[in-house]
């Protein structure tokens, strides 16, 4: 469905170059918004934060600083790694993933009903969170693989039941969100990779049964898939007025939060909402509503601003892939971006469901923050060698 520059991964020994002309290549609008984003977020948690923190109005700021620091680490090497290499290795990046989906249940406490987070000293570790851009690699790797048989529906059954896998995990842990990130990523990869539109289609049809199924129809029957506060949420939704003091709260007073901002925003003393509490989760779940808040429209349209700078240079680099498995990676990379960024910014506006998505450079979280950070290093380690390569035939 997408024309890319070839199908066919090019040996590493054929695309050697000096440092100069491979940071020439590189996508340097791309880094810097990413750039500017991660500084623009830290400038906004410093604020949301400042009066939270028990250890001090840096603390949530500095660990902030210290997951951007790896992340930018795992940037660079990220850069230093031919794609080729990591299409070759997409077996044990895929035993990676399920291995680590599967860590969680014995290792991980369970908080607020959910086992995610791995305790590492005075570090969380989240699992799902990496697990989005190694799902990624390694469908990727499937796919470009067999590029050329995906109209064979045992080739297609095969990479849905690769991707349905790491999805059930995270769904039993239970994180409707982060399965529904993966789900995204899945659904972009295979429509990069070519897959006819009928089973594409089709693809669509049923994901769309399966919600229905689990939302509605099996729950008449008796059986039960989603927790308690999941259905919940989704109650209160779909019906924003049933609860105002229980179920919507949240909801409600993040919105209150946006419509307070204004035009220029409350600033930090100045934004009750945020300041004394109002706001829950001001510095993860909803951190967007508390930025809004302090920041006004104009703080959190230049936010979005740069998420859409991002997006538009990410996609570009399906463009410019050199092989089939750049041009599926980036396509799984910016779909799962954007919808994250969508469905976080939606559920404190009220127009989609409360999930536990993180605003991707902004929320207070480690994992997030490395990971986000990794898969643009791939991106533009992409975008860099296939950036003025011949195109070679498919």
């Amino acid at each position: 469905m997408v024309d890319y520059a070839s199908s066919r991964s090019i040996p590493a020994e054929r695309h050697s170059f000096d440092v100069l002309s491979f940071v020439r290549r590189l996508d340097l609008l791309l880094l810097g918004a990413v750039v500017a984003i991660v500084a623009y977020g830290l400038w906004g948690v410093a604020g949301i934060t400042r009066y939270d923190a028990e250890g001090g109005e840096g603390y949530f700021v500095t660990r902030q600083l210290i997951a951007v620091g790896l992340g930018f680490t795992g940037l660079l090497l990220a850069l230093a790694i031919d794609p080729g290499r990591l299409r070759r290795a997409q077996h044990a990046i895929y035993g990676t993933t399920i291995l680590l989906m599967l860590l969680v249940f014995p290792l991980a406490q369970e908080t607020r009903g959910a086992k995610r987070w791995i305790d590492l000293g005075p570090f969380q570790f989240q699992p799902s969170e990496f697990g989005k851009l190694l799902f990624v690699l390694a469908l990727g790797g499937f796919l470009a693989d067999r590029v050329r048989r995906l109209h064979e529906p045992r080739i297609l059954l095969q990479a849905i039941a690769m991707g349905v896998l790491p999805i059930a995990l995270v769904f039993k842990q239970p994180d409707l969100g982060t399965a529904l990130v993966y789900g995204a990523a899945l659904l972009a990869c295979l429509f990069v990779a070519g897959v006819r539109w009928p089973h594409f289609l089709s693809l669509l049809v049923t994901g769309v049964l399966v919600v229905v199924s689990v939302l509605v129809l099996l729950p008449r029957l008796g059986v039960e898939l989603l927790e308690p506060y999941q259905k919940e949420r989704l109650t209160g939704f779909t019906n924003p007025d049933l609860d105002p003091s229980g179920t919507t709260y949240n909801v409600n007073q993040s919105m209150t939060a946006i419509g307070s901002g204004g035009l220029d925003g409350r600033g930090v003393d100045g934004a009750t909402q945020t300041r004394f509490g109002f706001t829950p989760e001001a510095e993860t779940d909803f951190v967007f509503a508390s930025f809004a808040e302090q920041r006004g429209f104009v703080g959190a349209a230049l936010l979005l601003g740069l998420y859409l700078l991002i997006v538009w240079r990410a996609l570009r680099v399906i463009t410019v892939a050199r092989d089939a498995f750049g041009a599926i990676v980036a396509g799984g990379i910016v779909v799962a971006f954007l919808f994250q960024v969508f469905v976080n910014v939606g559920m404190t506006m009220g127009i989609a469901p409360v999930t536990g998505i993180p605003l991707p450079f902004v929320t207070v979280g480690g994992s997030s923050m490395v990971v986000n950070l990794l898969a643009i290093g791939v991106l533009l380690s992409i975008h860099a060698r296939g950036t003025g390569r011949q195109r070679w035939p498919a």
